[in-house]
């Protein structure tokens, strides 16, 4: 019986809360390194996929990342993904100094905005043998196009340059809800934050950072490491048709799951197919 046990990662000057599966093998066991969205908490729903893997053998390192949870850093809410992406290959760092561990044998699975950062790490990263990108963010300047309506755009860029200023007067933070409230961002929070800790709330410059960050522009950088990606054919929050050009653009060996439903709907309703998908990937390329 796997156990679970709270740990602290130490990444780039700040310490990452995480939760730390031990399948109870002592030496040579696999590793999976999970985390969540833009600015979801690992305790929305990844024990879920966490104590599956783990029952199936693996050790598994979730966490949270900086600026989030019980994470340190500043701003407060703020997703920066290059400095995540950093984090990302810190804790696979942490992950291979774990002694019962098999440092050759780490596995990826990130899902939306961490989604992304799995492909542009497991590109960049060699030490990463195996990845899942589930729902992924790949194009973050045409996502945050599609967040933002043509019509106020301009008006938002003008905010993002405004709280730059203010931020070097000294000022608070730019802040802007991460859910609106009745859209389907703020239904799957209200349904997978059971201890009422997600605080719904970006900075301002969390979306400013958002427009420069391309994973599609690495995605041709993973191979050989096996890559799964697991979409849903009517995601709109990350555009299941941007996902399947940026697959198209991977090198062998690769896999397409496409699941029926909406962009958290893998969480969900479709919970059971998303996991097994990524834990038959895992079990085929770690083992």
């Amino acid at each position: 019986m796997s156990e679970r046990q709270d740990v602290v990662i130490e990444a780039n000057g700040e310490k990452l809360a995480g939760w730390l599966y031990n399948p109870g093998k002592t030496d040579n066991v696999p590793l999976i390194v999970m985390s969540h969205g833009f600015s979801a908490l690992m305790a929305m729903g990844l024990e879920d996929y966490a104590a599956a893997f783990a029952g199936a053998g693996f050790a598994v390192l979730v966490y949270d990342h900086r600026n989030y949870g019980a994470s340190s850093g500043w701003p407060r809410n703020e997703t920066d993904p290059w400095q995540q992406v950093e984090d990302m290959r810190a804790v696979i760092s942490h992950g291979r100094n774990l002694s019962f561990v098999d440092p050759e044998r780490i596995g990826l699975w990130g899902t939306s905005y961490s989604g992304g950062h799995a492909l542009t790490v497991s590109a960049l990263d060699s030490r990463v043998k195996c990845v899942v990108s589930q729902v992924p963010l790949v194009s973050g300047s045409r996502t945050f196009e599609a967040w933002v309506p043509e019509k106020s755009r301009q008006r938002f860029l003008e905010r993002l340059a405004a709280d730059r200023d203010g931020r070097a007067r000294g000022e608070p933070v730019g802040v802007t809800p991460a859910a609106l409230p009745g859209s389907e961002t703020a239904e799957w929070a209200e349904a997978v934050d059971k201890d009422g800790t997600y605080a719904n709330e970006v900075t301002l410059r969390s979306l400013d950072l958002l427009r420069g960050y391309e994973p599609c522009a690495f995605i041709s950088g993973i191979a050989p490491t096996p890559l799964l990606m697991i979409i849903a054919d009517q995601d709109t929050q990350t555009p299941v048709q941007w996902q399947r050009e940026a697959f198209e653009l991977a090198g062998e060996p690769k896999k397409l799951v496409t699941l029926s439903g909406r962009h958290y709907d893998p969480y969900t309703l479709r919970l059971e197919e998303s996991r097994q998908a990524a834990l038959d990937w895992f079990q085929a390329h770690l083992h």
